[in-house]
């Protein structure tokens, strides 16, 4: 590892912490198929807070409680997001999948205090120059396009044909992105925030990388209407390299969790019976099957993450400076103390913890534009395609083998072939 990615004065990894007896792989079949039956059994066994190891072994602590994860995220100074002051970094490879996420960057998501203050500031300035219903009427065209593209047929697989598309579509238009460029940045995307066996993150991180450098030239030379240029000309005065990192987390944040959320969303309403009898007219029901999804099978399931500036507790644990945690968003949005009934649903409740929390969240309005996103495309879908179902029995469906997105591997569905798009 690069001296640049480890402080001056960092220190050392304390022996045994936080690897406790106990602390369990974040892998596996069970975080791909039933996250939430780990998720109690963490609870059970550790409480709010588990030892658990990252790949190639790496310690650190998930934080599963909803009121722990809430006072992480409200406590910038003491559980810090400057990746450079973990105390691991000298056991770290080059090649390490997480590395892209993990490694620091001159990004607004590393940056802590004022300066946050003033990079996030400028994002969402230049967010609220999208206009919410220009971009509605966006999304339900491209919407059709999508449609139009498998409607004949009687048969797709919504999360590689739809889902992920649309979502990526719409921000490669809000950022002025010639749209033939959108195939290889779906799948650059995707293997460096959700690798499979065959992908590796890193290059693929680079890549994004490279193409949104060009992106950002092109803008200082000849700006217009869009979020990279809004960024360019901001008063904030972000350098170009600064500019490059914000813009890719805001492209990786619309695409792969806003492209899970469409995904999870048509799955439940295709799935649950609750769903099914609003399905002829379908639009009542998805504003609450989205803010449920948002509670049950949360895009972003665990974030990292979080560094302690200092020794402290947290949830009966000590941590130490330099110690790594992870958020369990997934986790604490089903955490029994804050929810003790939850086969009562979460109807008209957005206390949720999707987004994150404090300083750090999603900046606003980005939740809003992915809603915006979301809905457009399940009522479209829905309202194209009426007879849609899944091909499959529902306890077939495969999620993806993720410990941070969750989202479905495919999502095949049939349908009566329907004929080209009417617009909207």
């Amino acid at each position: 590892m690069t001296d640049s990615l480890t402080p001056a004065g960092a220190p050392a990894a304390p022996a045994g912490c936080p690897a406790h007896d106990g602390a369990v792989v974040l892998s596996g079949l069970q975080f791909q198929q039933a996250p939430a039956d780990l998720y109690r059994d963490l609870r059970r066994r550790h409480g709010a807070v588990a030892p658990v190891e990252l790949d190639g072994g790496v310690p650190a602590w998930l934080v599963l409680g909803y009121r722990e994860v809430h006072y992480v995220t409200s406590n910038d100074e003491l559980f810090a997001r400057d990746s450079r002051r973990w105390h691991a970094w000298d056991v770290i490879p080059e090649d390490w999948p997480l590395l892209p996420y993990v490694g620091y960057q001159p990004s607004v998501l590393f940056t802590e205090g004022a300066e946050h203050r003033r990079r996030s500031g400028a994002i969402s300035d230049a967010l609220f120059g999208v206009d919410q219903f220009e971009l509605q009427a966006t999304c339900e065209q491209i919407a059709d396009e999508l449609i139009d593209a498998f409607s004949g047929r009687g048969h797709a697989d919504l999360m590689a044909e739809y889902a992920h598309q649309l979502p990526l579509l719409a921000v490669v238009r809000m950022c002025g992105l010639p749209g033939g460029e959108t195939d290889a940045l779906v799948r650059d995307l995707a293997a460096s925030l959700d690798a499979g066996p065959d992908d590796d993150p890193v290059a693929a991180y680079g890549r994004v990388q490279e193409r949104i450098q060009l992106l950002v030239e092109e803008k200082r030379e000849r700006p217009g209407a869009d979020i990279p240029s809004r960024l360019v000309l901001h008063p904030a005065g972000l350098t170009d390299e600064q500019i490059v990192q914000d813009l890719i987390s805001v492209i990786a944040a619309a695409q792969q969790p806003t492209g899970n959320w469409i995904g999870n969303t048509l799955r439940l309403m295709l799935t649950d019976e609750r769903f099914a009898v609003s399905l002829s007219g379908g639009r009542r029901s998805v504003g609450q099957a989205l803010n449920e999804v948002l509670w049950e099978d949360t895009p972003t399931q665990n974030f990292i993450g979080r560094w302690a500036a200092r020794d402290t507790e947290l949830g009966g644990r000590r941590i130490r400076q330099g110690d790594l945690l992870i958020l369990g968003l997934a986790a604490a949005n089903t955490d029994p103390q804050v929810r003790p009934d939850a086969a009562a649903g979460a109807a008209g409740n957005q206390a949720h913890l999707s987004f994150s929390h404090g300083e750090h969240q999603c900046p606003y309005p980005a939740p809003e534009l992915a809603e915006v996103m979301a809905k457009a495309a399940v009522e479209v879908l829905l309202d194209r395609l009426p007879d849609v179902v899944v091909a499959v029995d529902a306890d077939e469906l495969v999620w993806r083998p993720s410990v941070w997105m969750r989202g479905l591997a495919a999502l095949p569905v049939e349908f009566s072939p329907a004929p080209a798009a009417r617009t909207h």
